[in-house]
């Protein structure tokens, strides 16, 4: 599924929303950019008309859980990165609490693989801190990381690594390559048995509440190991208000922490989950309306990193049940760039530069994707790059129908909803994995 011999030519789109221009894919590569109606073909070349659409880097999500092996029913390599394309990404991070877990070289290249064979977007598999992630002793670090796969971000996602001897240790152990740990932040006594944010409408609904600080707490902590041992922090999902001001805080100081927030944070407040309708059950839960406008801040001013889509499929029967027993997460690859729109684009908050880096150029450089020998992502939209980018559709506007998704699960929380935006063409290395909004092969 490498580069094809085909050429394409794109007329009129966007680059990062600004002047018109026209983009010369050929070889893999972004062969010439030039000027709107200058470009002049000898040669026979596919063209495409971008007229009106915005052009970006190829997206790149750090936290997507693809659930093969093990979870087929939910989703595979195959059903997730076709969502992942659909969505406008080039490449994602897979999390390791798959079945095996991916706590090994072979499981992690098993993953790797799949995401080869499968073609629509590169998967870099992302290595579980800790054997089974069940927290007790650290698991192939180096072994991972030498491996075919290139490992270079770790986390027991889904779990926290709540043992501070333990975390310090894997921090230590990836400094030599370069690593990152991605940690989970959830104190594990602080949230047992909770069930959404706790406040008001917990208290309301008598639904054991989850505090702010059972994450804010975890992120203090970490980043403060980060800096004794000097290595390299990624929180995941951040939810609270408090957790931007502590990551501010540790920036400040140069410590080197990184930070995701998903769509859903970004966009979704606890009060939906008065409903009790299990689709808005997701860990770290929904916060706030304050919280969410200390996120958007903390993603606009460069505090919060990147958006990370968490996508967590799940097949009906481990949803549509009562909340207690309903498993947390939400898919999120086919919606994560209408929702940035939504949230931050048309609120004035970010423009499309900004959403590029954020998007695209940022989780590259967390996710180690840029250079060392691997296809390179989030690279600048210019001559010389590999031709990873999305086409997108500002101006349209439809309701999410999850039964037209990709993903094999449909526990998506915008279901019903009214969203801006449609991903047109998505081109991995300048072959199109996503043409006119459908998968392309």
């Amino acid at each position: 599924s490498d580069t094809n011999d085909t050429a394409w030519l794109i007329r009129g789109a966007r680059p990062l929303g600004g002047e018109p221009a026209d983009l010369l894919l050929a070889e893999g590569m972004i062969e010439v950019v030039a000027g709107a109606g200058e470009l002049v073909m000898g040669s026979p070349v596919q063209e495409l008309d971008a007229t009106g659409l915005i052009a970006l880097p190829g997206l790149v999500d750090l936290h997507t859980h693809l659930r093969e092996p093990g979870r087929e029913d939910a989703e595979t390599v195959e059903s997730g990165t076709a969502a992942a394309a659909l969505g406008g990404f080039t490449a994602v991070h897979a999390m390791a609490n798959t079945d095996p877990v991916a706590d090994t070289a072979g499981v992690a290249e098993q993953i790797w693989r799949l995401g080869r064979q499968a073609g629509r977007c590169d998967v870099r598999p992302v290595g579980a801190v800790t054997t089974g992630l069940e927290g007790r002793r650290l698991a192939e670090l180096g072994a991972m990381a030498d491996s075919a796969a290139r490992v270079r971000v770790f986390s027991d996602d889904g779990s926290c690594v709540s043992d501070a001897v333990l975390m310090r240790r894997a921090l230590e152990y990836v400094k030599a390559f370069d690593g990152v740990i991605a940690q989970h932040a959830q104190e594990p006594r602080l949230t047992d048995g909770a069930q959404i944010n706790e406040g008001e409408i917990s208290a309301r609904l008598g639904l054991t509440g989850w505090p702010a600080v059972a994450e804010e707490a975890i992120i203090a902590r970490d980043c403060l190991l980060a800096a004794h041992v000097g290595s390299a922090l990624h929180v995941c999902h951040v939810s609270t208000a408090g957790s931007v001001e502590i990551i501010r805080w540790a920036k400040s100081k140069g410590w080197r922490v990184t930070a995701e927030v998903t769509p859903h944070h970004l966009l979704l407040t606890d009060e939906l989950a008065a409903s009790y309708d299990p689709v808005y059950k997701v860990n770290p839960p929904l916060r706030t309306a304050a919280d969410v406008a200390e996120l958007r801040a903390g993603l606009a001013d460069g505090t919060i990193d990147c958006v990370a889509t968490d996508h967590a499929p799940h097949p009906l029967e481990d949803k549509e049940t009562e909340w207690p027993v309903a498993a947390f997460g939400m898919t999120g690859l086919e919606t994560a760039l209408r929702v940035v729109q939504e949230a931050l684009v048309d609120t004035g908050l970010l423009d499309w530069a900004a959403v590029a880096d954020r998007m695209s150029v940022r989780p590259a450089l967390i996710g180690r994707l840029t250079g060392d020998g691997a296809p390179r992502h989030g690279a600048p939209l210019a001559a010389g790059s590999p031709a990873n980018l999305v086409l997108y559709d500002p101006a349209a506007r439809e309701v999410v129908d999850p039964a037209a998704h990709a993903s094999r699960s449909r526990n998506s929380p915008f279901a019903g909803m009214s969203l801006p935006g449609r991903v047109v063409a998505t081109f991995l290395r300048g072959t199109p994995t996503v043409l006119d909004g459908k998968l392309a092969r």
